[in-house]
């Protein structure tokens, strides 16, 4: 490259020379003629300047590229050996890796080795104790043989004794055999009863008298600890208005206002002749509440028309959602069983407005929750379980109503759908009125719980007409027996005592009729609690001495 700018600029000096020369033509050839001589003479300097410069730069550009190749071939011959070093260190280290993955095979495959000649050793003194076992039980099976030949003809030999003994003892008796199987039957049923009446009574009375104690002292315990208002509630679906003006406000022109009213809570409104009232009326105590509460408030506005009636009740009805959440949640935090799903949070809150026998529904179940999780911890168990077991027991009365059945089906229906997965908590829902079982103690503990709540004095209360009812289907369950001659329901119903007729029954007779008697109450009658019965049998004799 240098060579050719070098030309190059030769060249154009060289024309520019010319140039000069041709444009000072006109001042004097002999000018001309110097400078052209200057010009060549010039031009020659040039020119072998620039070839003695290109001859120079050509030399070192030689000894440049040579000096290059051999710095490249000398690099090379040093990353040649480099790379060899590197593949040798890596090829010692891989066969030393190499060995001692080997060597630990090797030392792996004598471990096993000589676990496999362990075992096979094993396995040769065990085959020989298999060898002798099996000589044994050859010896054994021949010696069984030979005995049981000798049973079998013995047995032959028992059985003709026994054939000759029967022919004997038909022509003595003169009994058949039918006859004499009868007889037999006939007897031993009668021991066996008397034995079986026995039994029970023995393991009833000392069953009895053990666990009386017991409960008795669990119980007690428990009441003491827990202490709560036994005054029943009974809810009034009754209004009180200012004046007899205001029923004709109700009512509203041509009915609309009441109509408007009963659509939209789902209720009856009841005015008739009696001063200063409404009634209102609805099997559901939730709609009821939530139209006496509209009622009240339609009556202290004073505006009564169809669309303040659809405001007001939409408003009572938002309060009430609120309120039965809030109620159930408040339940939920005193029982202490926790979370819980927020529809069955929403069924406890509903049983705040609903009764049995009275008594209010959601301050049972809390009583009944705290009754059941103090027998619980006296006797060791889960206490937190048991309360949640006796808080649910009757959340099916949330919704009896509305789904066919009894409450306990409804209830242990509902706690399954609504997310509550523990066998003891379903079975003491569904059973704690119908199916006690003992294989559920929690169960046994919310019924009894139940029953005390229940049975307080004040707890509920029942007309004369049903309570009278019910004693005197008691007492006619228990005389319909046979060999009962008196039967009287005491204790308010909580006690059946029966009279047995002495010359007509047995001791045993009398057990089993007791145990008839409770069967057939609890099958054809329905009560709260539990009652019990108990058979009275005796024999009086009387003399005079005169």
């Amino acid at each position: 490259m240098e060579l050719v700018e070098v030309l190059l600029g030769v060249a154009v000096s060289a024309l520019a020379l010319l140039a000069g020369g041709v444009g000072g033509y006109s001042l004097g050839r002999s000018k001309m003629k110097k400078k052209v001589e200057r010009a060549e003479n010039f031009a020659k300097n040039q020119e072998e300047e620039t070839k003695a410069r290109a001859r120079e730069i050509q030399e070192q550009a030689k000894r440049d590229a040579e000096r290059i190749i051999n710095d490249a071939r000398n690099d090379s011959e040093r990353i040649i050996k480099d790379a060899d070093l590197k593949a040798k260190d890596e090829f010692i280290k891989r066969r030393e890796s190499f060995e001692k993955e080997t060597e630990q095979a090797r030392q792996d495959l004598r471990e096993r080795e000589r676990k496999l000649e362990k075992r096979e050793s094993t396995i040769e003194q065990r085959h020989k104790e298999i060898l002798k076992k099996e000589r044994a039980l050859e010896a054994g099976q021949k010696k069984l043989t030979e005995r049981k030949e000798y049973f079998e003809a013995k047995t032959k030999e028992l059985e003709e004794t026994l054939d000759k003994e029967k022919s004997l003892l038909h022509s003595i008796s003169g009994l058949t055999r039918e006859q004499a199987e009868r007889m037999l039957l006939t007897k031993l049923e009668q021991e066996l009863t008397a034995q079986y009446a026995e039994r029970i009574q023995y393991y009833e009375e000392k069953l009895k008298a053990e666990s009386e104690a017991k409960a008795r002292e669990i119980l007690a315990t428990s009441l003491q600890r827990y202490a709560a208002a036994h005054t029943a509630e009974t809810t009034v679906s009754t209004v009180d208005i200012p004046s007899d003006d205001m029923k004709g406000r109700i009512i509203g022109r041509e009915g609309r206002n009441i109509r408007t009213f009963e659509k939209f809570t789902g209720v009856d409104v009841i005015i008739d002749d009696t001063p200063g009232v409404v009634i209102v009326s609805a099997f559901d105590t939730v709609r009821r509440e939530v139209a006496r509460m509209s009622l009240v408030r339609l009556i202290q506005d004073g505006r009564i028309h169809p669309s303040r009636i659809e405001e007001i009740v939409n408003e009572c009805q938002r309060e009430m959602d609120k309120s039965i959440m809030e109620a159930g949640r408040a339940a939920l935090a005193e029982a202490d069983v926790g979370p819980m799903h927020d529809k069955l949070v929403q069924l406890l809150g509903r049983l705040k407005f609903r009764t049995s026998y009275s008594q209010n529904v959601l301050n049972h179940s809390l009583e009944v929750c705290h009754l059941t999780g103090m027998m619980a911890a006296e006797l060791g168990l889960d206490a937190r379980l048991a309360r949640r077991c006796a808080l649910l027991h009757d959340v099916g009365k949330a919704a009896d109503h509305e789904m066919e059945g009894g409450h306990p089906k409804i209830g242990a229906e509902l706690a399954r759908r609504y997310g509550e997965t523990r066998e003891e908590v379903l079975h003491a829902i569904e059973g704690h009125h119908d199916d006690i079982s003992v294989d559920h103690i929690y169960t046994v503990l919310v019924a009894a719980a139940d029953a005390i709540s229940a049975s307080r004095p004040g707890a509920r209360r029942e007309t004369l007409e049903k309570y009278i009812r019910r004693l005197k289907e008691l007492e006619a369950i228990a005389t319909q027996f046979p060999g009962v001659d008196q039967a009287f329901a005491i204790q308010a119903g909580r006690e059946l005592r029966v009279i047995a007729n002495s010359q007509r029954t047995t001791d045993a007779d009398a057990t089993k009729i007791c145990h008839d008697i409770a069967r057939a109450i609890e099958e054809q009658l329905d009560y709260p609690g539990e009652i019990k019965v108990t058979v009275l049998r005796e024999s009086r004799i009387v003399e005079f001495a005169k």
